[in-house]
Formats: structure tokens, sequence, C-alpha cells
């Protein structure tokens, strides 16, 4: 098997375990907050190793997410449908596994969704009152999302260009 075809299928697997790992993440929400308290202590500075304005943030969120699940428990719907989504879109990188060079498009589509990620948290960071420090951490995930599926997209070019040259 070409050298480039195996890279391809590795990175492939990373960004679909990265999605799949992500939209996990999604799904426990209250209790990776209590997790985190318990790790962390009740004012979430894990003993004046966390900024104050970053525990002061983790406590917003931590009563935040106390708050919902005792009066709007419904409202973690909408998280269990990202995580759906994530698992999702991390099914259509199987056909990439399957056949990288006729599924091309997939990493196209991939680069495309990794590049909004920024832009999307940015906006609606903004809109939901989201520290710009926090924005930032999301937006990295399409960041470095975008470079495993940008290689794939061009060694899986270099693949096609090769197939059509050798008869």
């Amino acid at each position: 098997m070409d050298a480039r075809l195996r890279r391809v299928r590795a990175w492939t697997w990373f960004f679909i375990i990265g999605l799949i790992f992500s939209g996990a993440t999604a799904l426990p929400i209250p209790t990776a907050m209590d997790v985190g308290a318990s790790l962390m202590g009740e004012d979430m500075s894990a003993g004046g190793l966390v900024p104050e304005g970053m525990a002061v943030w983790l406590r917003t969120v931590r009563e935040g997410v106390r708050r919902a699940q005792e009066t709007a428990p419904f409202l973690f719907y909408g998280t269990d449908w990202l995580a759906f989504g994530h698992f999702v879109i991390a099914l259509a990188f199987v056909g990439a596994l399957r056949d990288p060079v006729r599924n091309r498009w997939i990493y196209e589509f991939g680069m495309m969704a990794c590049a909004a990620v920024p832009v999307w948290a940015l906006v609606f960071g903004q809109v939901r009152g989201i520290p710009f420090w926090w924005r930032c951490i999301d937006a990295s995930f399409g960041i470095i999302g975008f470079f495993p599926v940008w290689w794939c997209h061009r060694w899986t070019g270099e693949i096609e260009a090769d197939r059509t040259r050798t008869p």
C-alpha cells in the first residue's frame, strides 16, 4: 500500500476519533461539571492554580448547568443533538476511509466545516456572552481539525494524479 494512503487513513482515523470524543463530551455535561468541581474544588480554582477570571467563569458555568438540570433539563436535549451531529459527521468520514481518492470531496467538506468553526465560535460566543478566551478554545478545534483533513485532501490528490499518469 502507498505510504501516502496509509497516512491518509491514519489521519482520517485521528479526525474520526476526535469527532467522536468531542461529541461524547457533550452528553454528560452535568456529571462532567460535578467531576470538575470535585477535582478542582468548589471554588473551581484548583487550589489557586486557575486564574481568578477563569475560576469565576467556571463557577458561573457550573451554576448555570446545575440550574438547568434542576429547572429545565430538556435544554440538554440540544447537547444530545450536538453529540449526534458529531457522530454522524464522523460516520461520513468512514466513506473516506473506504476509498479516500473517490471520496476526496469528504475532505473538502471537512475543511469547510473546520474553517467555519472559528467564525461560529467568535460570532455566537459574543452573542451569548462567552469570554473571549473560551471562544478561542472552541475555535481551536476547527483550526486543529483543519490540518489533518487538508493533508488528506492533498495526499489523495497526489495519489489520484499518480494513478492517472500510470498506465
